[in-house]
């Protein structure tokens, strides 16, 4: 007959295996769910726009953030890390993405929200790149899982630009 050493290793063997397979089950779970995230971001103001002493401009803006990303959060989703970023073009690179605000949504009742606040990163440009300048603000956001593969996406809003002269 077996020992009971024997049997312990059955009984965990086949425990961690069920557990594996309910992970897995999980996981594949949330490829069924389609979200549909809304979000708008609306520029109050311009606080100030200058050159720094180095020759970089810089910018400080006043925002409005609103979104609606209740529909990313499933039985799954541990937190969803959102971060805006401003995204524009220069000469020397086809893609400058500046982070501007970012936050963590822990669960799903914080995920619809409105926000005014100033930018909580630095907006430089390395040269003198802004003046006039178009960009868009994208949304972007990272779903985490309790088990599986993590996911991200983004929204693109268009149509900002800076002004010509410094303030």
């Amino acid at each position: 007959m077996h020992s009971f050493g024997y049997r312990l290793n059955g009984l965990l063997t086949f425990a961690v295996t069920i557990l594996a397979l309910m992970c897995a089950i999980t996981s594949l779970s949330d490829n069924f769910n389609t979200p549909s995230p809304s979000a708008e971001i609306k520029i109050m103001n311009i606080n100030w726009f200058q050159k720094q002493p180095q020759g970089h401009d810089e910018v400080s803006l006043t925002m409005n953030v609103s979104a609606d990303l209740q529909s990313l959060f499933t039985w799954n989703t541990k937190q969803v890390f959102i971060f805006v970023a401003a995204e524009y073009e220069t000469r020397k690179n086809s893609l400058n993405q500046v982070s501007l605000w970012d936050a963590i949504i822990p669960a799903k009742e914080h995920a619809k929200f409105w926000i005014h606040t100033s930018n909580k990163y630095r907006f430089v440009d390395q040269g003198n790149n802004l003046r006039g300048k178009k960009f868009n603000l994208t949304l972007h956001w990272h779903v985490m899982p309790k088990t599986g593969k993590m996911s991200a996406d983004k929204i693109v809003l268009t149509g900002y630009s800076l002004p010509e002269e410094y303030r």
